[in-house]
């Protein structure tokens, strides 16, 4: 429930009058033109979120957004996204809407707000009659900041209607990357999106994901008709995530073996059929795993149990088809591991970048092989042709490419999302064990050739047919049975020569454009490669995916003992409230306490993600668990 009866939501209205006074601004005066715009941002950044400094990309966003600049955030998952639409709310006047796309996201997102003080709301279909009520209440008493609400409501004449009689400073629409049809979770109620420009025609538009290919970018800008915009992409980087990828030989065994090992942290598993989640929560559950399964077939009150259970921390992994989704902000996620191959690499990055939210070491497995992804390669085939399944089978395609990698996992992704890197990661499977290397420029120099000599118009497999000079009737047909390539890697398989292109195509040699069938071409660094100016080191390929016993640790340099007491306290707190510990602080807030080990208020407040109203809320409580532990300690 967003608005847990009107006490609850009376004491918040009071906490947002006294953060109103604590900031010494009243919100009602618009500071988008000031000079000391980010100064005053940076001060509510202190006081009510409880940082010191912005993450990148955030003060860019914020700034934009503040001068009434529509904007593009690309940030990946646990960048900060959120921040640079709740930020510009307490400062702007008026109302901030965000869309968004589900129902557990905006009441995550409103509970995190409220536990700061700030008023905020969301409208979506899981209310009561009479709780919708009290937010239009709010929303004409112009109380509220921040409004979430779903995609399929905000264009409804009556909701439509009344947009349009309140102050409303910002549009966020989160999750962008639904309104595209090149996007990997396209959703047709998030197409009529763009009609906001008209609707809302002075009201600066931000659009936010973590997962949106240059195609996809480009479509979000036109479909929500952007004028102008401030696009800024961070690093899709995820340094304390180590990928890892596994064969499958005895999947249930290996699963089991893997999540025990884990010593009871949380995690996700996701599986590719609600048959597999029963089964495997089942398995685990029997070898003493606090686990539940969760899909779509499910009942709604044991969906809503195994959710309310995961994020207070009372049940460690949930075993889920992709129906536990976008909704999922529980930082503290130690692994997500897939039981089966993902269909795109935009949605594998968005399933692991659940992992590791609050920035301590987490991991992504994976457990592939070949027939998974002939399996549903048979189902593309299945269906009849159309755009939309042309371009799953191309996301499909680059994800296969990803499994089956011999390059850094992490140089692959980061590839496939435009950010070029030379350097390997050394916190993935094919770093931490690599794959022998062999001096591959001649092959380069002949897969590439072959590449630019039948025009850079077709596909991996089509360029492998040629090299090793196979004798189709489309090769004849296109006379590249004359072209001086064909035929010159007759010595080596087909396992080799996608080996190759596949790793050119991770180096960032050669591209595909998924809006032409996957069709490779040249990049403009291939030329030196081409001409023999630069020697190129690639990997064998192996038929067997290695092996690991890499575990997730804590890294930290934090007081181990004490962290688990305000584990303890933190979990007490949080069940009073009923609310998940998440809300009362983050883990990697809690090792900041036990790493300063602050004893007063003011020390209190130097902590990362300690604001002003947590402070009041909380800080007698944990104050006094760290003076009393250290008072131990001393005896």
């Amino acid at each position: 429930m967003v608005i847990e009866g009107r006490d609850a939501y009376n004491r918040g209205r009071r906490k947002f009058r006294q953060l109103v006074i604590l900031m010494q601004q009243p919100y009602e005066h618009n500071l988008a033109v000031s000079a000391d715009t980010m100064t005053h941002a940076l001060g509510v950044l202190k006081r009510v979120f409880g940082y010191q400094v912005f993450r990148d990309g955030q003060e860019d966003v914020i700034d934009a957004v503040l001068h009434g600049r529509d904007a593009v955030a690309l940030m990946p998952t646990g960048g900060g996204k959120s921040l640079c639409y709740q930020l510009p709310a307490l400062i702007l006047p008026g109302l901030t809407v965000v869309v968004s796309p589900l129902v557990s996201l905006m009441d995550d997102q409103v509970s995190a707000m409220q536990a700061m003080g700030v008023p905020a709301g969301a409208i979506h279909s899981g209310m009561q009659g009479h709780e919708v009520m009290e937010v239009l209440r709010a929303l004409q008493d112009g109380t509220i900041k921040l409004l979430y609400v779903a995609p399929e409501r905000i264009l409804t004449p009556a909701f439509a209607e009344r947009l349009q009689t309140l102050q409303v400073s910002l549009v966020a629409v989160d999750e962008a990357h639904c309104i595209s049809q090149w996007g990997h979770d396209f959703r047709p109620e998030y197409g009529r999106l763009g009609e906001l420009r008209q609707l809302l025609p002075q009201v600066p538009i931000l659009a936010l994901t973590a997962t949106a290919d240059h195609v996809t970018r480009d479509d979000i800008l036109h479909r929500l008709a952007l004028r102008d915009p401030v696009v800024f992409q961070s690093s899709f980087d995820r340094p304390n995530i180590r990928y890892l990828v596994q064969e499958k030989f005895k999947p249930l065994k290996q699963v089991v073996e893997y999540v025990k090992s884990q010593r009871g942290v949380s995690g996700i598993i996701y599986c590719g059929s609600r048959k597999k989640t029963e089964e495997l929560a089942l398995k685990l559950s029997i070898e003493g795993v606090k686990a539940s399964p969760y899909h779509a077939g499910l009942p709604h009150d044991e969906k809503r149990a195994t959710l309310h259970g995961f994020l207070r921390d009372d049940i460690d992994v949930v075993v889920a088809t992709i129906a536990f989704g976008m909704g999922i902000n529980k930082p503290n996620v130690r692994f997500v591991l897939h039981y089966d191959i993902p269909r795109s690499v935009e949605a594998y990055y968005q399933e692991t970048g659940r992992a590791g939210r609050d920035g301590v070491a987490s991991e992504a497995v994976m457990f592939y092989e070949p027939g998974d992804a002939a399996w549903i390669w048979r189902l593309f085939d299945e269906q009849p042709d159309s755009e939309r399944i042309r371009v799953e089978r191309q996301k499909f395609h680059a994800m296969t490419s990803f499994a089956e990698a011999q390059t850094c996992r992490r140089l692959v992704l980061l590839n496939y999302f435009g950010e070029y890197r030379e350097k390997p990661c050394g916190n993935c499977d094919l770093c931490l064990q690599p794959p022998k290397q062999y001096d591959g420029t001649v092959d380069a120099q002949k897969a590439l050739s072959c590449v630019y000599r039948s025009g850079q118009q077709y596909g991996v497999n089509y360029i492998v047919e040629v090299l090793r000079g196979a004798q189709t009737q489309k090769i004849k047909q296109q006379k590249h049975d004359q072209l001086s390539t064909y035929g010159i890697g007759k010595e080596e398989s087909v396992e080799h020569w996608v080996s190759v292109i596949r790793q050119l195509i991770h180096r960032g040699l050669l591209i595909q454009d998924i809006r032409r069938h996957s069709a490779l071409h040249l990049a403009e660094n291939a030329r030196p490669v081409l001409r023999g100016e630069v020697a190129l080191t690639l990997a064998k390929p192996r038929l067997q995916a290695i092996q690991t016993s890499a575990k997730v640790v804590d890294r930290g340099n934090h007081d181990k003992v004490l962290f688990g007491r305000l584990r303890k306290l933190r979990k007490r707190i949080a069940e009073q409230a009923e609310v998940p510990p998440y809300v009362v602080f983050g883990d990697s807030c809690l090792q900041d306490m036990a790493t300063r080990l602050p004893t007063t208020p003011a020390e209190f407040l130097q902590v990362s993600g300690v604001g002003q109203v947590k402070l009041e809320r909380y800080g007698e409580a944990f104050l006094n668990e760290i003076s009393d532990y250290l008072a131990a300690d001393v005896e």
